[in-house]
């Protein structure tokens, strides 16, 4: 009997804290902003929730490195999370499992539709960057081989190792298609690897070309060089923040305060942001209420 009771106990206390997980009022906070997990998320989800605070009465919960895009997405749809930045390409892309569409105003206005009618989800306005796919090598590698686009590097990468991201290898918008566009081979099947992990791979010469993010801190930092996209193979990945409209309805003021980032932020920016919490481990709290006051908001 003991021991069914603890059993019972067990599960009790595990059901209530999956409850607390699933409700949108979890911890104190009226509204849950939630970021995918890699830095650059860590800085938006930050941002986000001080803006609310800043300019409303609502207190916010952080749910940061909650996941990869379908995890946040899903959470978002259960009502687990009320808001995170997405990327229009990838939402489009990856979510919607609509074929790459390179206008980047027919990508916003369908996604926009469809998040409405499918999920009944807002997509806000953009930020003011593009997060794109960077198809990334060593600098010296660049130097040597004269390499300035993806297909300069076609003719060298049979020889060559690629360590890239779980969602990169399996999306539509990825690697699959990337490889066929260009035609490319490596010696071997592309590694498996975290995104927080690429660049150290990259640099200590474990893999020879890696797809990062062009906001990307550490790209300039340790002199690694972009490969331009010379066949327009990535849509566009505007930052938009997404928001569950239900949310939206039971605090009106949230609409207003989240307007007011609309095209606050350019790549160069965001690329120096990610730069200071990456490079120079500066508090991301810190780095985001300084960026806001900079930009008075």
């Amino acid at each position: 009997m003991k021991r069914f009771l603890s059993i019972l106990t067990c599960l009790m206390l595990l059901a209530i804290a999956g409850c607390n997980f699933n409700s949108t009022s979890s911890d104190t906070g009226d509204i849950v902003v939630a970021s995918k997990n890699f830095t650059e998320q860590d800085i938006l989800g930050e941002l986000l929730a001080q803006q609310i605070e800043e300019h409303t009465d609502l207190t916010v919960t952080r749910r940061p490195r909650l996941g990869g895009t379908f995890v946040c997405h899903n959470a978002l749809v259960a009502g687990q999370i009320d808001a995170y930045i997405e990327y229009t390409g990838t939402a489009f892309n990856a979510i919607l499992k609509e074929k790459v569409v390179h206008d980047a105003n027919l990508v916003r206005e369908k996604l926009t539709q469809a998040y409405a009618q499918q999920f009944n989800l807002e997509v806000m306005p953009s930020l003011g960057f593009e997060n794109n796919y960077a198809i990334i090598v060593r600098g010296e590698d660049a130097q040597r081989y004269n390499l300035q686009t993806i297909s300069d590097a076609v003719k060298y990468t049979p020889k060559w190792r690629g360590g890239f991201g779980y969602e990169f290898l399996e999306r539509e918008d990825g690697f699959p298609g990337f490889a066929k566009t260009y035609g490319m081979e490596f010696a071997r099947p592309p590694q498996i690897m975290d995104l927080g992990l690429i660049y150290r791979a990259l640099t200590q010469k474990q893999v020879d070309m890696v797809a990062g993010n062009s906001t990307d801190g550490q790209i300039s930092r340790l002199g690694l060089v972009v490969l331009k996209d010379d066949k327009q193979y990535f849509p566009h990945y505007e930052a938009v923040p997404i928001v569950r409209k239900e949310t939206l309805q039971k605090y009106p003021q949230l609409r207003a305060a989240i307007n007011q980032l609309t095209g606050k932020i350019t790549e160069k920016e965001i690329r120096q942001l990610n730069n200071l919490v990456e490079g120079e481990l500066q508090d991301i709290k810190t780095v985001v209420s300084e960026f806001r006051k900079s930009k008075q908001l």
